[in-house]
């Protein structure tokens, strides 16, 4: 779902960057056999569909452990509605992973 005037590529680039952000991701991840990615003019942008006018945005995402995943999926809603309105949206988690150590 895009917004009009504004190519594809910048939405899907903007959204993976600031679902990257979120401290309480790790990483994007293609999902089930690879298929939730955006796919651009040379590339692709993997753990970030933003489907046809009617058809959720869908994000695949690692997460870090200690943010409850009902609640990071809400965080990241909103992030994505705060981008491009408001849509449907479908969170896949594909793994979780603790939380990097800081210091030593």
């Amino acid at each position: 779902m895009s917004v009009p005037g504004r190519p594809a590529e910048i939405e899907a680039a903007e959204l993976a960057a600031a679902v990257l952000a979120h401290p309480g991701v790790e990483s994007l991840d293609g999902g089930p056999f690879g298929t939730v990615a955006s796919y651009l003019v040379g590339g692709r942008i993997l753990g970030v569909r933003i489907g046809l006018a009617g058809e959720p945005v869908e994000l695949a995402v690692v997460a870090r452990l200690g943010i409850p995943l009902p609640r990071l999926a809400e965080e990241l809603g909103a992030v994505v509605r705060r981008l491009l309105g408001p849509v449907a949206l479908d969170v896949t988690f594909c793994d979780v992973v603790a939380a990097p150590t800081t210091g030593s």
